[in-house]
């Protein structure tokens, strides 16, 4: 009687998806009873510029076009937009494009 194969094991393929640092500005903010996501991320290891994203409660995410040099820039501008239009701009979905500043 034979012993059936063994199955082959295989390393755990690399993931695509580059590995991110989220800035220490990263987190919930709130403002009027609104409570958004604002996530400020690069990619790990390098000294590249951040990527600025608000995520709302019904997950609209708006991505900022532009990068920043530095995390507090990129802060900064996030308190600018949230002072200038409020986190209800963060809320309105418009086509089926996530939303662009």
């Amino acid at each position: 009687m034979s012993k059936p194969p063994k199955p082959k094991q295989s390393a755990p393929k690399p993931s695509k998806e580059p590995k991110l640092e989220h800035s220490e500005f990263a987190g919930e903010f709130e403002d009027e009873g609104i409570t958004v996501l604002v996530d400020i991320f690069r990619e790990a290891g390098t000294n590249g510029d951040w990527t600025l994203e608000v995520i709302s409660q019904t997950e609209v995410v708006t991505t900022w076009e532009e990068d920043f040099e530095t995390d507090q820039a990129a802060w900064e501008e996030f308190l600018a937009t949230a002072e200038r239009d409020g986190l209800k701009s963060f809320l309105e979905e418009g086509d089926d494009e996530p939303s662009v500043h």
